[in-house]
């Protein structure tokens, strides 16, 4: 109990100092995890539409690898990227490895499975009167995809908020591909595991509260969107 109070002290410490070395720690991992969420948006939401209304060969060979990638070990994830990144490795001479971009890139790989599942499944729950209706009237396919994405808005608010979730908090992956590296590639997750190695437990401590509040934050703000829609 003492350890967590002294880490309890020491985060609330930090934050009211405006510690700069936290504070770049702490927007960066904000900011990684927010770009591979938003990537993730970008080429999930399709593919799970595209999984939800149409039949194609293979397409129950692509459901079991996006359900299978939804529970995949994220240090497997960082293994595949760091060969795949390596300096002899297909994306060698990107010259990603150990850079915020090869953190993106794991965290994008983590959570598009997430995104990709659970887009499908919002979407498969749409009743489908409602798409022959939206076709009987002649509605083009953006706005045939308009009127279904917001239909189906609150389970993808889950989607972001599961995506999100699972690369902030992911640790492995991160580490494997992004180095750790003071000023490019340390966040708050790389940042608790360090301080823990050092016996630094008030900081380790101070550090994971901290990214617990952040998370909690960002959850709680998509929350009460979701919530205020359902309301409605």
């Amino acid at each position: 109990m003492e350890l967590i109070w002294e880490g309890t002290t020491e985060a609330i410490r930090l934050l009211l100092s405006a510690n700069p070395q936290v504070l770049e720690i702490a927007v960066l991992s904000l900011e990684l995890s927010g770009l591979a969420t938003l990537v993730a948006l970008v080429f999930g939401v399709p593919m799970g539409a595209l999984l939800a209304f149409r039949v194609f060969p293979g397409r129950r060979f692509t459901v079991s690898l996006i359900n299978t990638g939804m529970g995949v070990p994220p240090v497997v994830v960082g293994l595949f990227v760091s060969i795949i990144l390596w300096r002899s490795g297909p994306l060698g001479f990107l010259e990603l490895l150990y850079t915020p971009g090869a953190i993106v890139l794991a965290q994008f790989i983590i959570a598009f499975p997430v995104v990709t599942g659970l887009t499908m499944a919002a979407m498969q729950q749409i009743d489908p009167k409602l798409l022959l209706q939206l076709k009987g009237i002649g509605a083009s396919r953006p706005q045939l995809m308009a009127v279904l994405l917001w239909e189906a808005r609150l389970p993808m608010l889950a989607a972001v908020i599961a995506g999100f979730g699972a690369v902030i908090s992911e640790v492995g992956a991160v580490m494997m591909v992004g180095g750790n590296i003071l000023g490019q590639t340390r966040v708050l997750t790389t940042a608790t595991v360090l301080e823990t190695r050092k016996g630094n437990f008030e900081v380790a401590i101070a550090l994971s509260l901290i990214l617990l509040a952040l998370t909690f934050l960002i959850t709680w703000l998509l929350t009460v969107f979701q919530q205020r829609t359902t309301v409605r």
